[in-house]
């Protein structure tokens, strides 16, 4: 057994010498192979579907500044990020006309471009129309030089200790019938927001992943080997917690799809999905984002979002590429948590009445007794599994 050190913000063991730490690793790559050590890597990036023409970094830590766009600002709470943030703006968020800036952005020190905020154009007509201003320049990202001690090395890298400078992004694609140049200036400026997790919680939720790692059917690791991570997750009450279980996340002790509830063969977490058998699933090539998608994905059960940070260690599990595409930006709700809604759904076929399953109080998300499920895709009917 393996007792950890007693600073609650320290997940060595007990004794340790040197400094205190909260991310352990080797608690699970000591052992794992490298496709899994991989696999729970890839899950602690953030990736954005086309996020380069919008100014983001791809597969970078969640623990990194973030983009705000304008609009969502008001959904949003700053202090959640711990690691910065920039706030992004369209040139018609922020000019009026050309050269003319709207009026409640002049004296607004919250929000400055060239400070925490940012302009992105990605049209011609944007650019031409809402220039940026005479003295504006494109972002750039400076380190610091212990020479000068001043920030005026340029880097494309947002490692160690930097700053941006400049006002705006060029993002602007060349069209079918626009023969200019396409006009890519400028650095990602950092990541989904709603992606966001501090480091610490962000190595939890890995923690948590590499234990469902370990509880797939036919893994080839004992747990008996892994009393480091048993004893981190056992520390911050998450190696016995009911919602596993309740969820689907685990069922009977095996690692399950909390969408479709069937047991994930470990293999699945390297093998490529294949959509030839997958009826209604036509167009899921492009909503998966990647036909070289593994069966087996990072799958969150609330939706992420501006709103709040989700993206915790108790909300992620392991899940089907399909059952993904199929849940969409929805929440998946189990059986138990639609069974405290008392909605309960019935099919009327002439006089006879049969029980179907309780729905979620949007009733767009139904669940039978044995884990059957029907999502509503549209304002029409439900369409089932």
């Amino acid at each position: 057994m393996v007792h950890l050190c007693t600073n609650p913000d320290c997940n060595l063991p007990i004794h340790h010498k040197g400094k205190h730490s909260f991310i352990y690793k080797k608690a699970w790559e000591a052992l794992f192979r490298t496709d899994d050590i991989n696999k729970i890597q890839k899950a602690g990036y953030c990736t954005p579907r086309g996020g380069a023409k919008g100014g983001y970094q791809n597969h970078v830590n969640r623990n990194s500044k973030v983009i705000i766009p304008y609009e969502k600002l008001s959904e949003v709470t700053l202090d959640n990020y711990k690691d910065g943030y920039v706030i992004r703006f369209f040139p018609s968020q922020y000019f009026s006309e050309k050269h003319i800036v709207k009026e409640e952005f002049i004296n607004d020190p919250s929000i400055v471009v060239g400070s925490n905020a940012f302009v992105l154009y990605r049209t011609y007509e944007d650019f031409e129309s809402l220039p940026p201003l005479p003295d504006w320049q494109i972002r750039s990202i400076l380190k610091y030089d212990k020479k000068t001690k001043t920030h005026c090395i340029p880097s494309n890298d947002r490692r160690g200790d930097i700053i941006d400078r400049g006002h705006y992004l060029l993002r602007i694609s060349n069209s079918g019938t626009n023969k200019k140049q396409n006009l890519f200036e400028g650095p990602a400026q950092g990541i989904f927001a709603p992606e966001y997790a501090d480091a610490n919680t962000n190595f939890l939720c890995q923690a948590v992943l590499a234990w469902l790692i370990i509880k797939t059917e036919n893994s080839p690791y004992k747990e008996d080997d892994f009393e480091h991570l048993k004893a981190i997750l056992e520390k911050h009450h998450l190696l016995h917690s009911p919602h596993y279980e309740n969820n689907y996340i685990l069922h009977n002790g095996k690692t399950t799809c909390p969408l479709c509830q069937r047991v994930i063969m470990h293999k699945e977490l390297s093998e490529l999905i294949s959509f030839d058998d997958e009826e209604g699933l036509t167009n899921s090539t492009e909503q998966a984002g990647s036909t070289r998608s593994t069966k087996v994905n990072l799958f969150h059960m609330v939706p992420l979002c501006y709103s709040s940070l989700e993206n915790i260690p108790t909300q992620v599990a392991w899940g089907h590429a399909t059952c993904n595409t199929r849940l969409g930006q929805r929440q998946c709700f189990s059986y138990h948590s639609l069974l405290q809604t008392d909605l309960t759904i019935e099919i009327h076929n002439g006089q006879e009445r049969r029980f179907l399953g309780y729905a979620n109080a949007e009733q767009n998300f139904i669940r039978s007794q044995n884990g059957d499920v029907w999502i509503r895709i549209s304002k029409g009917d439900p369409s089932p599994k």
